[in-house]
């Protein structure tokens, strides 16, 4: 049978690897014309992902890939009061490494044959067994799986549900080589994650394996047009460098001052997410995992469930080969129970950064012996 999946993401990938691993061959269409068409993004928290990456036979070469330092964890309030400082031993587990996201990517692409993933092929509709594109052309299918992230087109053949704003509007910011061009700067973010909470927003900054430090200036309780009424110049970087350091009036200067040591890469966006528990009726033809299926506020889960959606939907079909329809079903059912749980838990922690004290709930979350001694006075 013919495996078609749309999307060259984690998820998709990981699904034809771990087919191939059984013997089980796909084909992956990508919109992008190639691995390097765009930037991949920054850093991934991968725990539970790791075990779909053990089905992939590519945990050691994970390993080789992956910042144990990047676990290390710094969390401050918007005065400077260090709330929170975790620095990582060498010797320490790699339990939660951090791993450039286009670094994982290559890993499974490289892992797979040549010519899975044909790209340049946005997808457009697909009805009857046949793949269409928005080139022209077209492919047939017995199984079709949307691993086409949060604007999944896929989506559309199996639930009217639709991605709606989270009350979350951020803007990315990157410093290169921040070691050579501000070290002061790289001292004080340091090997990991760099975390300020307070007054309804954040600044997150988090080392990068090429040296970069990319940040995130998020801002919570706002509504989905927030960026139009806030006057930032987005093409005009200096100016918009200047606006965001007045948004953060009121904070240590030594944040402020992370702003204003960007590069003129200024990326703004608006988070969104679907409902928590999404579910579907069972279509043994179609469907979907990632994002394509579960977009969650995004605090360490989304790429580990995708993983692992990939991982688990190839061994449903692996285990039955002649019976499509069970394998879908089998997948949908496992997949819904562990993803609900992991978006419930995710708007929890949303909940967590939109409170008004956040930084100490969540001083509280990293520490639960303190959450727990707390709750007992």
């Amino acid at each position: 049978m013919t495996i078609a999946i749309v999307g060259a993401g984690l998820g998709g990938l990981a699904l034809a690897r771990v087919l191939h691993v059984h013997g089980i061959e796909a084909v992956v269409y990508e919109r992008e014309s190639s691995r390097r068409a765009r930037g991949q993004g920054g850093m991934l928290d991968i725990h539970s992902g790791q075990q779909a990456l053990r089905e992939a036979g590519l945990i050691d070469q994970f390993f080789l890939i992956a910042r144990r330092e990047g676990q290390d964890m710094r969390l401050l309030e918007p005065d400077g009061t260090l709330l929170l400082q975790e620095d990582t031993p060498e010797d320490a587990p790699l339990a939660r490494p951090e791993v450039d996201r286009a670094d994982l990517r290559d890993l499974l692409l490289n892992s797979l044959p040549e010519h899975t993933v044909r790209w340049g092929h946005a997808f457009e509709s697909a009805d009857n067994g046949v793949l269409r594109f928005t080139d022209g052309g077209s492919a047939s299918y017995d199984l079709l799986v949307g691993a086409d992230g949060a604007n999944s087109r896929v989506r559309a053949l199996l639930t009217d549900a639709r991605p709606a704003h989270i009350g979350q509007n951020i803007i990315e910011l990157s410093i290169s080589d921040i070691d050579r061009t501000y070290p002061d700067l790289a001292a004080m973010v340091g090997r990991g994650n760099y975390w300020v909470l307070g007054n309804g927003q954040s600044l997150a900054a988090q080392r990068n394996g090429d040296g970069r430090v990319r940040i995130g200036l998020s801002f919570y309780n706002t509504p989905g047009d927030w960026f139009a009424t806030k006057g930032i110049p987005f093409d005009d970087p200096a100016a918009a460098r200047a606006r965001l350091i007045e948004l953060f009036d009121g904070w240590d200067a030594r944040f402020t001052a992370l702003i204003a040591a960007s590069d003129d890469t200024i990326v703004p966006r608006a988070l969104t997410a679907l409902p928590a528990g999404l579910t579907w009726p069972s279509n043994p033809t179609v469907t979907l995992l990632g994002d394509a299926a579960h977009l969650m506020p995004p605090v360490g889960e989304g790429a580990n469930m995708a993983l692992l959606d990939g991982a688990q939907l190839a061994l449903a079909l692996a285990a039955h080969p002649d019976d499509y329809a069970s394998a879908i079903e089998e997948y949908e059912r496992e997949m819904f129970e562990r993803t609900t749980a992991a978006a419930q838990q995710s708007t929890a922690v949303q909940e967590l950064l939109t409170s008004p004290d956040a930084s100490r709930r969540m001083l509280e979350f990293f520490q639960p012996d303190r959450r727990r001694a707390n709750a007992a006075t």
